[in-house]
């Protein structure tokens, strides 16, 4: 698999955190949409891989699942996400570790179902909870919750009304640094992937800083190509990729059926960089 012809998506969501559809409706979606080589990177666990699996091992014609999660960290105070890719799922360490995560995410989900309820929007916490139907909190599912109930016309309005920094509902990141995801990742041997960083709002001296220090700390690649981009921020990053000597990858961050977003589209690659499936460190898994 190292053409740059195959239709690759390597970061999507399902019910196991904060998605719409369940893994194997997901991994049906796929291949209805002409994926070759998918990754599912729910955030902070790996609880869908296996139901995708068994669906995606069942058809006939089974697409390339490769393992994936999308871990959260902290950076100089900003939530910066990592995806982790092609790696052993059941590797102990990785999911102790994402085990620890999921406990600081219900910490934090606990805290803005706080300050939500001093707001006067009482039982903001429980309504996320039962959304997430088991799976790891997420301020996605709070947006879901606030849209549904009216308290905004749709989920981004939530963000910027009530979630994003310094509104109401608000809770500084707890997660821990990229250095210490970046080498579980490795440990458990996978790559690590630098998320959607034109989605950080970062000016451009601090997003090349970003990039700097992620390659320092180890990261393997950054996604270049995403489901709803610029021709002129696609431009920026992969030379960004380049100028860092990381791998390029590919995703649409697909949660839910929409008109902006689908698994596959628009996730067009340019000539003359190495993708992340194309390194020496990518392991063939069954």
């Amino acid at each position: 698999m190292n053409t740059q012809s195959i239709l690759a998506d390597l970061h999507s969501h399902t019910t196991a955190s904060d998605g719409h559809l369940t893994p194997s409706e997901l991994v049906a979606r796929a291949l209805e949409k002409g994926v070759q080589l998918f990754a599912i990177t729910d955030h902070d666990t790996v609880a869908g891989l296996s139901e995708a699996r068994a669906f995606n091992q069942a058809q006939a014609e089974p697409l390339k699942l490769i393992s994936g999660v999308e871990i959260s960290t902290r950076w100089n105070s900003y939530d910066i996400h990592i995806v982790a890719l092609n790696f052993d799922e059941t590797h102990a360490e990785l999911l102790g570790f994402l085990a620890h995560q999921r406990e600081l995410r219900e910490q934090r989900a606990e805290e803005i179902g706080h300050r939500l309820a001093k707001a006067g929007i009482e039982g903001a916490y429980e309504g996320a909870k039962k959304l997430a139907a088991g799976a790891a909190l997420s301020r996605g599912h709070y947006a879901r919750w606030l849209a549904d109930n009216g308290h905004a016309v749709d989920m981004p309005s939530v963000f910027k009304r009530y979630l994003a920094r310094g509104k109401t509902g608000y809770v500084p990141n707890n997660w821990g640094d990229m250095a210490s995801a970046i080498k579980v990742i490795h440990n458990a041997g996978g790559l690590a992937v630098l998320a959607h960083p034109s989605g950080y709002k970062l000016s451009a001296k601090w997003l090349k800083r970003l990039v700097r220090e992620f390659k320092a700390e180890g990261g393997d690649a950054m996604e270049v190509v995403l489901g709803q981009q610029t021709v002129d921020d696609r431009a920026n990053l992969v030379a960004l990729s380049v100028q860092n000597q990381l791998l390029a990858s590919i995703g649409s961050d697909f949660h839910f059926p929409s008109n902006w977003i689908e698994l596959g589209k628009n996730l067009y690659q340019p000539q003359g960089i190495d993708w992340v499936w194309q390194s020496g460190s990518w392991v063939e898994r069954p």
